[in-house]
């Protein structure tokens, strides 16, 4: 996954302004040397991302999402190869696919407005036209599978409660919609049995604590299937084809993410697959045939494909190495489709076929201008911070860096709190080192994937611990012979960001600058202020996070606009106009406050984006901003 755009409900790709010498050293920055051949932000920006491959009714094509475009919009390309056929046509809003109908060539996509994350469900007819399934302009809509028999598919919405999501079975044909279940706005529905008798739904108690509850859909009674004691993660993964069994996630009693089968019939409960690291999904295809698992392998995801029948894995020959993700299952069960990314090769879509063993390439989204020799490989490390606690890291180093021409650095900490930086590619990471820059994406304590003990290490931490495995970090970096530790900054996208923000206030020496993209500022406001679909987390938040209720002197000693007069170090904040997470309002305050402490300051709104990048253009002038800003005051640093 690509973490810098992980944040983003969507990225999309647009056609730069040839006028701007993208790449072109700033005048009077002295670069050392770097690969022979120069890239411009233009040839890093025409590479493409890709999403959500599914299977046409006849499975002769696969429908997915590309931004090659401008913005994410739905195209389909034959199972074989060849040109793709773009279907939708959004010039602004990211528009993504869902799937094709079981019978026809209808398409069903979601498309929210300027990033402001309340997306509507979408049907598209052979001959173009567009229906918005979910009309209205305050509620966010969201597509949850379909029907055993292809008759119907789910739909989420939280129309009558803000604070709920509420189910509905909609008509293939008609589009005339039943409801199915009220939510309460605590328990979140996880799957639907094929035969529509049971749905499995999950309270969460805390971030590393939940459970699972089987809801039956006549009597409308709930039963609880998890009853535990101490701090347990319970999902629900998949009802089997049968509807006679619900598959469960857990990593009760053990460090990692197991795969547990409950009988419905009687209550037994079996162990399935205990990987040695954290099951991501398991789920069946359409008649069982199969059973498809992923597994998150220290940052990277795996994928495996049991026999129903023997029990036996299916071996998989000829798959690039690399993450994997997307996986699409036909409804034939002849084909699987899924995305794999590398360090030096962006996520493509390939289709392997069952029966011949062949794995076919369908996209080619790298862009045509690189040469992937001159792009870098992540190293997977660890460090040990101030407790001896090992802390696991991706680093960047670029080509040029030596010990005779030592580099400046960056250390990176995604979004969360528990997510994530992973082995996959990053057109920014790739344009930071292609310009002399080392990068170190930190998972520091709290970062899912290392073990629940490790993912619970920072609940009402945050600000201390986990941001001094972020100082720990930067020690490391300047431990290395070719970077030069006394230029080192820190960078770090929504939760990300606010680790940049506290590590400027709390820790005022340590870093030389620091670049904040859509990170809060005060956790005061944002926990009293939670969006209403974000309700049935506020307790898991206030238990990871603080109470504002209980804990407000707490909240306020990390919220860096409550000391930001301590900030001195070079500071760029990016923001979003329509982020509904982070409002402008509450960063336009901490700005204002920094801005009197006579440092450099450079605030850059996106005035048609939410929470991330919902277009290419805005990321790529973002990116310049970054190089510029960097270069600036970290490249030229004494």
């Amino acid at each position: 996954m690509n973490p810098w755009s992980s944040l983003s409900h969507a990225l999309t790709v647009i056609a730069l302004l040839p006028a701007l010498a993208l790449a072109a050293p700033r005048p009077g920055v002295a670069r050392p040397p770097g690969p022979t051949k120069r890239y411009t932000l233009e040839q890093f920006m025409e590479t493409t991302s890709v999403l959500g491959p599914s299977f046409s009714s006849d499975e002769q094509r696969v429908l997915y999402s590309s931004n090659e475009t401008g913005v994410f919009n739905v195209f389909s390309v034959p199972v074989t190869g060849g040109k793709p056929t773009q279907l939708t046509r959004s010039t602004q809003d990211a528009t993504i696919a869902i799937g094709y109908f079981p019978t026809d060539d209808r398409v069903l996509f979601t498309r929210d407005s300027g990033g402001n994350e309340l997306t509507h469900v979408y049907v598209r007819t052979p001959d173009g036209q567009e229906k918005d399934l979910t009309p209205g302009d305050k509620h966010r809509a969201s597509f949850f599978g379909w029907s055993q028999d292809d008759s119907a598919f789910y739909v989420l919405t939280n129309e009558r409660d803000a604070r709920a999501q509420d189910l509905y079975r909609y008509d293939a044909k008609t589009y005339v919609r039943t409801l199915l279940y009220t939510g309460d706005g605590e328990h979140v529905l996880g799957a639907i049995s094929p035969d529509e008798k049971w749905l499995a739904l999950v309270k969460s108690r805390t971030l590393s604590d939940s459970d699972v509850y089987l809801f039956d859909v006549a009597t409308q009674q709930r039963q609880h299937l998890t009853a535990h004691t101490g701090s347990a993660t319970w999902k629900a993964a998949t009802f089997d084809p049968s509807s006679s069994a619900l598959y469960l996630l857990t990593n009760q009693e053990s460090e990692f993410m197991r795969v547990e089968r409950h009988v419905l019939a009687t209550g037994k409960r079996e162990l399935v697959e205990k990987p040695t690291w954290d099951v991501v999904s398991t789920t069946f295809s359409k008649r069982g045939t199969w059973r498809v698992t992923l597994v998150n392998e220290d940052g990277r995801t795996s994928l495996r494909v049991h026999d129903t029948k023997t029990g036996k894995p299916l071996p998989l020959s000829g798959i690039p190495s690399g993450t994997l993700s997307d996986v699409a299952l036909s409804r034939g069960e002849k084909r699987m489709a899924f995305l794999i990314d590398g360090d030096r090769a962006p996520g493509n879509l390939y289709v392997h076929d069952f029966a011949t063993k062949k794995l076919t390439r369908v996209t080619n989204t790298l862009s045509p201008a690189l040469d992937p020799r001159d792009l870098v490989e992540s190293e997977t490390l660890r460090f040990k911070s101030f407790d001896g606690l090992e802390i696991p890291a991706l680093l960047y180093k670029p080509h040029q860096a030596t010990a005779k021409h030592r580099a400046p650095a960056i250390v990176f900490v995604t979004g969360g709190p528990g997510g994530q930086s992973t082995q996959g590619y990053s057109s920014f990471f790739q344009y930071l080192v292609h310009h002399g820059y080392v990068v170190l994406a930190v998972n520091h304590r709290g970062s899912t994937g290392y073990g629940k003990s490790f993912a619970a290490a920072d609940d009402q931490q945050h600000g201390k611990a986990p941001l001094q495995d972020c100082v720990e970090a930067k020690k490391y970096l300047a431990s290395l012979p070719y970077v030069d530790g006394s230029r080192v900054g820190i960078l770090g996208a929504s939760y990300g960001g606010y680790m940049v923000l506290a590590a400027l206030t709390f820790h005022p020496d340590i870093f030389a600058v620091g670049v904040d993209a859509f990170g809060i500022s005060d956790w005061v406001s944002t926990l009293q202020e939670l969006p209403p679909h974000k309700q049935a987390m506020r307790e898991a938040l206030y238990q990871e996070m603080g109470n504002p209720q209980t804990q407000l002197a707490m909240l306020r000693e990390i919220s860096p606009l409550f000391h930001a007069e301590k900030i001195r170090k070079p500071l760029l904040v990016i923001q979003g106009a329509n982020d509904p997470r982070v409002p402008k309002a509450g960063t336009d305050a901490f700005v204002d406050v920094v801005r009197k402490n006579a440092v450099p300051l450079d605030y850059f709104v996106l005035q048609d984006e939410g929470h991330g990048f919902s277009n290419k253009k805005n990321e790529a002038e973002t990116s310049i901003r970054i190089l510029a800003f960097l270069d600036q005051y970290l490249r030229q640093r004494p």
